[in-house]
């Protein structure tokens, strides 16, 4: 079977963290964050690790608010992402609900008696892990 690499972006203002899948496409891990003052630079570094891992698809998270409404000004910025992306790429790229993906981040790492502290990115690397899992999870 040949490999079936997804890779994981939780977008934020200022960091975009990422998440890989196994090469069987069943299991997300946190990857990398990329922090950024140029929005196009960070795209190409995307684009790079794409291209790298050979990903046969890009899942973002969409920031929907809690009733499954627009969030404005979040949905837009991803739009804007995954448009840029659009130009760069021919995979397809899935959005995908990123809701309670951080309250879920931290209640793993509690779980696994680790702190969290100051460490914002550590739980966006373990969110962008379980938008990532979710979407394979509803793949299978």
């Amino acid at each position: 079977m040949a490999d079936q690499v997804y890779i994981g972006v939780d977008f934020g203002k200022r960091r975009i963290e990422m998440a890989r899948s196994d090469a069987s496409g069943l299991i997300a891990s946190a990857y990398k964050t990329i922090t950024y003052k140029s929005i196009n630079k960070a795209v190409e570094e995307i684009v790079a690790d794409l291209a790298e891992s050979e990903a046969v698809g890009v899942v973002v998270g969409n920031p929907v608010a809690p009733d499954g409404g627009d969030f404005g000004g979040s949905c837009k910025m991803v739009d804007d992402f995954i448009e840029r992306l659009e130009k760069l790429i021919n995979i397809p790229i899935y959005k995908t609900d990123e809701r309670d993906s951080s309250v879920e981040a931290e209640a793993i790492i509690h779980l696994h008696n680790k702190k969290v502290g100051q460490d914002k990115g550590r739980i966006d690397r373990m969110a962008a892990a379980i938008i990532l899992q979710r979407f394979l999870d509803e793949r299978q």
